[in-house]
């Protein structure tokens, strides 16, 4: 016999978890990010820069390549609130995962010269690492650029961000020892480690920093000045304060690698390897073969978006040192909080913009 007092309860239920969804959606929904996508579209870029500073945002700075036309620089916010300094655009920025492009350029590179192949595997260059990764013998050189190893993301770790490692073997050690997230070339799964990986094959071939060779391979011959890898060789003032939501202190000191670049920098390396003149023929071949031609990047108080708009032959970089916020519910799956939110309908906006 169907007991009664369960029966009446199903009933309540049925009626109260709609609304307790309806609830969570009004409450929790990225009210920044929507209100930013239904205002009107202002008529510049410079308005649109400003107004995304009244949705939470501290700083932005944003750099325009439109071909035919002089760079274009738009700021809004402070480059440091606590010091009430204005945001510069000339300011250095963590980049964070746009430098991706270029180690992706750095593997093409080096498939030209025939140092290594785009189909050797992970164990033909870490014998060591047999047993540690799975599948190393049969994950290559393509799969970890193209993020379609299966090899799990350390970043992905319990508590990395809050207690990042002290040391890059630290960090790889977070990967290690752990199952596939799938086998090789079966699917897609973005993961840091593919490119920590990539990092050392690129040392380990030269004989030298793999750092030292974008250096010597991407901005020396770009005049790319103002770009750096580590912290310790820049000066902490001419680094764009990073924020997270809810967390006060500064985040420009943060231990978090990344290379530092500004928004112009940033722009011409863009622009050079979408109109060749970065790489020569084969090189650029194989590189359309293997990576994307724009990148984003967010790590803690630093988010940024480069891309190339061939329909306008226009490329759009855009800092922003705001990240966090309310995490979005899964109706609104959008990974870092709402200000990330935020950052990728303005800079859609910006596009829209520059389209008109």
């Amino acid at each position: 016999m169907e007991n009664p007092n369960k029966t009446r309860i199903v009933r309540i239920l049925r009626i109260i978890m709609p609304l307790v969804g309806l609830i969570c959606i009004v409450v929790f929904a990225p009210w920044d990010g929507i209100w930013a996508w239904i205002k009107p579209l202002p008529d510049t870029v410079q308005e649109q820069v400003d107004d995304a500073i009244g949705h939470g945002l501290d700083g932005m700075i944003v750099y325009v390549d439109e071909a035919g036309e002089p760079p274009a620089f738009y700021t809004a916010g402070y480059k440091n609130r606590e010091d009430q300094i204005p945001a510069d655009p000339q300011s250095l920025f963590k980049i964070a995962s746009i430098d991706k492009l270029f180690v992706a350029v750095s593997i093409a590179k080096l498939v030209d010269d025939q140092q290594i192949a785009l189909d050797d595997t992970l164990a033909d260059h870490f014998p060591e690492l047999v047993g540690r990764i799975e599948y190393a013998d049969q994950i290559t050189v393509r799969m970890m650029v193209q993020h379609r190893s299966g090899i799990p993301n350390f970043t992905d770790a319990p508590g990395y961000w809050e207690n990042p490692p002290d040391s890059s073997e630290a960090a790889l050690e977070l990967a290690l020892d752990l199952p596939a997230n799938f086998a090789p070339d079966e699917d897609y799964g973005y993961s840091n480690t593919n490119y920590f990986l990539l990092g050392e094959l690129i040392t380990k071939v030269v004989g030298y920093s793999h750092w030292q060779y974008i250096e010597e391979e991407i901005l020396i011959p770009l005049d790319l000045n103002n770009t750096y890898t580590p912290l310790d060789d820049v000066d902490a003032d001419d680094v764009m304060s990073g924020y997270w939501v809810g967390y006060e202190p500064d985040l420009k000191s943060d231990p978090h690698g990344s290379m530092l670049a500004t928004a112009e920098d940033v722009g011409i390396f863009l622009r050079a390897l979408n109109d060749g003149s970065l790489l020569n023929d084969n090189e650029q071949a194989i590189y359309s073969s293997i990576y994307e031609y724009g990148h984003s990047g967010l790590i803690p108080g630093y988010q940024s978006i480069a891309r190339y708009h061939s329909d306008i032959d226009t490329v759009v970089v855009q800092f922003v040192n705001t990240a966090g916020g309310t995490p979005i519910v899964p109706v609104f799956d959008v990974q870092g909080g709402t200000k990330v939110m935020v950052a990728d309908v303005v800079y859609d906006r910006i596009v829209r913009i520059l389209h008109q």
